[in-house]
């Protein structure tokens, strides 16, 4: 993961702290917290995927190195049993003590710690450039052609193992009703163009599985 450690150290850079070992450090852990074993889509690869997307539109962004430590930052606390967002909160909080730390100036810090929140919803007000891209990254997977949206959601349910059926299902359908129900998952013009329409044909396709009776009951 040497060329991730190095997108790491250049956005913490980019974001006005000096580079030091401690950068270095910090990126290590957080890594780690990607690679948790209860981990199957959030994962080191959902994070590379963020970060890819957001540096295909780097252009479109204000300060895009914040974006890109809100990637980092957005999923580093992941507990699927956690209730609401809390998780988010939490991925928050992390940012601002570990960004803190590193020296990155507090402006840029409680910039960090806004866009992960808005991750929780991926409501993003107009005219919020840096908010729509990382957004529109984090849920750019529901884009993907069907047999890989398959996948994820797969993985989704395996971190969810802890759940009932039932229960699931019932969450599950509840998200990706609140999806449907935004304007628009995408914000952006190229990739609102191109992945609206895949991303609702998937999510609706999903939610319709989900109403289905499970095989061997009724």
């Amino acid at each position: 993961m040497v060329d991730l450690l190095e997108r790491w150290r250049a956005a913490v850079r980019g974001a006005g702290a000096s580079p030091d070992a401690s950068s270095a450090r910090a990126g290590e852990q957080l890594l780690g917290r990607w690679r948790e074993p209860h981990r199957h889509y959030h994962t080191v690869a959902h994070l590379t995927a963020v970060l890819d997307v957001v540096d295909e539109y780097a252009d479109l962004a204000d300060r895009v190195d914040l974006v890109r430590l809100a990637a980092w930052f957005h999923d580093a606390v992941y507990d699927p049993r956690a209730a609401g967002y809390a998780n988010e909160r939490d991925s928050a909080a992390l940012a601002d003590e570990v960004l803190a730390g590193l020296g990155v100036p507090a402006s840029a810090v409680a910039e960090v710690r806004r866009l992960v929140l808005l991750t929780a919803g991926h409501t993003v007000a107009p005219g919020d450039g840096d908010g729509a891209l990382l957004c529109d990254a984090d849920l750019a997977v529901l884009a993907a052609p069907p047999a890989t949206y398959e996948r994820y959601a797969s993985a989704i349910r395996r971190e969810y193992a802890h759940v009932p059926d039932p229960a699931f299902r019932a969450g599950r359908a509840a998200v990706l009703t609140s999806l449907l129900a935004l304007p628009a998952l995408f914000r952006l013009p190229s990739p609102a163009a191109h992945w609206e329409e895949p991303a609702r044909d998937n999510v609706r396709r999903e939610l319709a599985a989900l109403s289905e009776e499970p095989e061997g009951l009724g």
